[in-house]
């Protein structure tokens, strides 16, 4: 364990690091902040920290920087998650509230995140494997058309349209739309099959085979609808930070196009929690370079999705922590909502 003047250290280089981009120094350190031991201390206490695998010397003659194991430490032992200022929190409300519906605001998201944060900037979709029906439409186009759309409670709006077998009057349709959703309405998308398999058997012999049809429909929009999507954004801001990635920019790019890696980055979307993963922690290759800020957003206690950003290890992790909490926080708020 590590005593608390060398977490101290710790903190100081990580601090020093993140903002001034230069190895630090013992010297720099005893000047800049309120150690309380002479910089031969430091230079011990340095020392300790580079055997321990904390911090390393990238040149013969240079400071020291934090290595993945430094910045582990630093974000589970150090950094705290600094809060939003009033001015900020309510720039992101005003931003967040003229959403018109859910790509908006999966949109405004990304842009936001990327701009707080000047990261790249990831955000799930609601994945429907955790939604649950608020409403089921159906409307009558022609004697035997009707339109079926269904409606999330993340605010989610999917339109089928249905062919019927035969001829669907009008009471039969708001009969079938009124026994629809007293069963599935605020029920989950995986229990409505079982919840409406008896349905035909209480209607009228000729109106069966049209009511098969239409829950079939429905049936197939949910199995349909179960992939999951996201949104990338400000992927330029990368280049900022050129020499944060040791050979090439390109690796963290191309890892950045493969959906499937960054679901996996984000973690999966029923936990909460923040998560925090840095460098190596990463286990596609082609982010050993970068740190994933990530957590759940939803209605209610229950995350649906998640949201976070992709920056290099040098990153400022109190900030950006702060960041995506706010955002999702907010983003709980319009979805519960809406």
């Amino acid at each position: 364990m590590l005593s608390e003047r060398r977490l101290q250290v710790l903190r100081a280089i990580v601090q020093d690091y993140v903002g001034t981009e230069e190895p630090v120094g013992s010297k720099a350190l005893t000047e800049r902040h309120n150690l309380g031991v002479s910089p031969a201390t430091v230079r011990n206490d340095m020392a300790v920290l580079e055997e321990e695998g904390f911090i390393a010397q990238p040149h013969t003659s240079a400071g020291r920087i934090p290595t993945d194991k430094g910045y582990r430490l630093f974000v589970d032992k150090l950094a705290g998650v600094k809060p939003m200022t009033a001015p900020e929190r309510r720039a992101i409300q005003n931003f967040l509230d003229g959403a018109v519906d859910l790509d908006d605001v999966v949109a405004r998201t990304v842009r936001l995140l990327a701009q707080l944060t000047r990261q790249v900037a990831v955000v799930q979709y609601p994945s429907l494997t955790r939604s649950t029906v608020r409403h089921v439409e159906l409307l009558s186009l022609a004697p035997a058309r009707v339109m079926l759309v269904l409606i999330t409670d993340t605010g989610r709006v999917e339109q089928r349209m249905v062919d019927c077998p035969a001829p669907f009057g009008e009471a039969s349709l708001a009969d079938l739309r009124a026994r629809l959703n007293s069963r599935v309405a605020g029920r989950r998308f995986a229990d409505v099959p079982r919840l409406v398999e008896d349905l035909p058997e209480g209607f009228d012999v000729e109106d069966r085979g049209t009511v098969s049809t239409v829950l079939s429909t429905l049936l197939e929009t949910l199995v349909e609808e179960n992939e999951e999507r996201l949104m990338i954004g400000g992927t330029a801001n990368l280049t900022r930070f050129g020499h944060d990635f040791p050979l090439t920019i390109r690796p963290v790019l191309e890892a950045l196009e493969e959906q499937v890696v960054l679901l996996k980055l984000l973690g999966e979307a029923g936990d909460s929690g923040m998560t925090v993963r840095i460098g190596h922690e990463n286990a596609y290759e082609g982010l050993n370079s970068t740190s994933v800020v990530s957590v759940g957003y939803g209605s209610g206690g229950e995350a649906v999705a998640k949201l976070g950003v992709v920056g290099p290890t040098r990153m400022d992790y109190p900030g950006t922590m702060g960041a995506v909490r706010a955002v999702a926080r907010y983003v709980g708020q319009i979805l519960a909502e809406s």
